[in-house]
C-alpha cells in the first residue's frame, strides 16, 4: 500500500517526487512572468533622472551612503507615521542598481525631497553635527569644494538608456548642457531642464554661484527624492497608474 511510509524508506523515489514538487511549483510561478511586458506598476509623475540628479545619485553611491542609509519606506504603521508614504515599486524602476537597504545608521532618505531646505542640507553635509548633536555622520565638507566633472554623461545616459531606462535621443543629446543648467535658474537652458524632466528642481544648490560642485549634484539628487509622485491623489487601483 502506497504511504509516506514507502515515501520515506525509498531515498530514489523520494528525490523523484522531491524535483517533481519543485519542477511544478517553478513553473507556476516563472512561466506567467513570460506573458507579462512589465512586472512593475507603472506610476504617474516617475520619470528617468535629469543629468545633474544622475551625477549626485553617482556621488551618493561613491561615498557609501547606502551603508548607512535605506530608501525604502516598508508599509509597517510606524515607518508610514515617521516618513510618509510607503515606497512603491515603481520609485526605484530606473535605479541600476536600486537603493532599498535595510541598514539605518541614519534614517530613510527614500521621502527627503524637500523635507529642508538646501541651507539645511549644505550644513549637514559639511557639519552634520551643526545641525544634528547627536549624528554620528562624517562631514562631507569636500564635496563642495570639488568641482563636479562628468565628461561621460553622455555616455551614461545611453548605458541607461541600454538597460530600459526611456531617456531619449534628445535627453541624451543636451545631457552636458542640463547638466550645468540644472544648477543655475538664470541659465538659458533652464527652460528646456524643467522641459525635459517634469519637477526637476532648477537652483545653485550649494550657494556658489561660481561654479558647479559635486555637492550641487548631490543636493539636487536627495531633493528630488520621494517628490516626483503626488500621493495625495495616487490611487493604486486607478487606470492611469495601471498599464
Amino acid at each position: 500500500m502506497w504511504n509516506h511510509g514507502t515515501l520515506e524508506r525509498n531515498s530514489i523515489i523520494l528525490i523523484v517526487c522531491i524535483l517533481l514538487t519543485v519542477a511544478v511549483g517553478g513553473l507556476v510561478e516563472i512561466a506567467p512572468l513570460f506573458y507579462l511586458e512589465n512586472t512593475i506598476e507603472k506610476v504617474q509623475g516617475m520619470r528617468p533622472y535629469s543629468p545633474l540628479e544622475l551625477a549626485g545619485r553617482n556621488i551618493y553611491i561613491r561615498e557609501g551612503c547606502y551603508n548607512c542609509h535605506s530608501q525604502q519606506v516598508r508599509p509597517l504603521r510606524d515607518e508610514v507615521e515617521r516618513y510618509g508614504h510607503y515606497s512603491l515599486a515603481a520609485e526605484s524602476m530606473y535605479d541600476h542598481p536600486f537603493q532599498w537597504g535595510s541598514k539605518r545608521s541614519g534614517p530613510d532618505l527614500a521621502r527627503v525631497g524637500g523635507k529642508y531646505s538646501d541651507e539645511w542640507q549644505r550644513n549637514h553635509l559639511i557639519n552634520p553635527r551643526s545641525v544634528v548633536p547627536e549624528s554620528i555622520m562624517p562631514p562631507y565638507a569636500n564635496l563642495a569644494r570639488n568641482e563636479l566633472h562628468v565628461p561621460d554623461i553622455k555616455a551614461l545616459l545611453e548605458t541607461n538608456a541600454l538597460v530600459g531606462v526611456p531617456y531619449t535621443d534628445e535627453m541624451i543629446a543636451n545631457a552636458a548642457a542640463d547638466l550645468m543648467a540644472q544648477a543655475d535658474a538664470n541659465s538659458d537652458g533652464a527652460e528646456a531642464v524643467a522641459a525635459r524632466y517634469p519637477k526637476a528642481q532648477v537652483r545653485d544648490f550649494d550657494g556658489d554661484p561660481k561654479k558647479v560642485s559635486e555637492m550641487d549634484a548631490l543636493i539636487a539628487y536627495l531633493q528630488m527624492l520621494g517628490t516626483l509622485v503626488d500621493f495625495s491623489t495616487y490611487e493604486p487601483a486607478s487606470k492611469d497608474n495601471i498599464r
